[in-house]
């Protein structure tokens, strides 16, 4: 079965997809669909920063500020600087959890043959090479694993298609037609928040 699904919007790279990088924005009014384990990530960092990075950073400006002149105390201005960090990052995540849609793509589904979130899709392009994609939420994408948002061109271009259809992606080096060889509905593994590699402030002792 062939059928053509168009798309406008030109994709960043030649199949469309996001490259990682500062979070990405939300079509006005949608959904923000995720995955449980998505929804998990951003939970578990909201709840770091609410009830161990803030109350940690605040304690140490409020410790510098006690030790004299601010304008030359290292540890209160990187402080404030990283509490408005903190302030902004909790302001995002609230938002993004506020309009969560968690949608587990290991649920039954009436059709598992036609693409929805979710999926993960193996397709090939014109000149037979096969690749396999997740689609995913905005806050989940994963270049190196084949996770794609669902808003993401190429995302765009397979849903609602099925098993041996083909679709027609606008990329930037122009149309190619990707045929959908496969369509699964599993679980999509996710690597879980941690604090290793967050920016923490150590400098200083507050109480010392």
């Amino acid at each position: 079965m062939s059928k053509a699904f168009t798309r406008e919007t030109e994709p960043d790279n030649d199949h469309g997809e996001e490259t990682v990088g500062s979070p990405s924005p939300l079509p006005a009014g949608s959904k923000n669909y995720i995955t449980p384990g998505g929804h998990k990530r951003l939970m578990d960092e909201f709840l770091w920063l609410m009830n161990r990075e803030r109350p940690h950073v605040t304690a140490t400006v409020s410790w510098a500020a006690s030790n004299g002149d601010r304008s030359e105390n290292a540890d209160y201005i990187y402080g404030k600087k990283r509490l408005r960090e903190i302030d902004r990052r909790i302001r995002f995540l609230t938002k993004r959890l506020d309009t969560a849609e968690v949608v587990d793509p290991a649920a039954p589904r009436e059709d598992e043959t036609r693409i929805f979130f979710g999926a993960t899709v193996t397709f090939a392009n014109q000149e037979s090479e096969e690749k396999t994609v997740s689609i995913v939420g905005v806050d989940e994408i994963d270049t190196s694993r084949g996770y794609i948002s669902w808003i993401s061109p190429l995302a765009r271009a397979l849903i609602k298609a099925r098993e041996g259809d083909v679709v027609t992606l606008h990329a930037p080096g122009g149309t190619e037609e990707l045929e959908i060889l496969e369509v699964k509905y599993r679980t999509i593994p996710l690597e879980p928040f941690g604090e290793k590699g967050q920016a923490r402030v150590d400098r200083g002792n507050p109480g010392s």
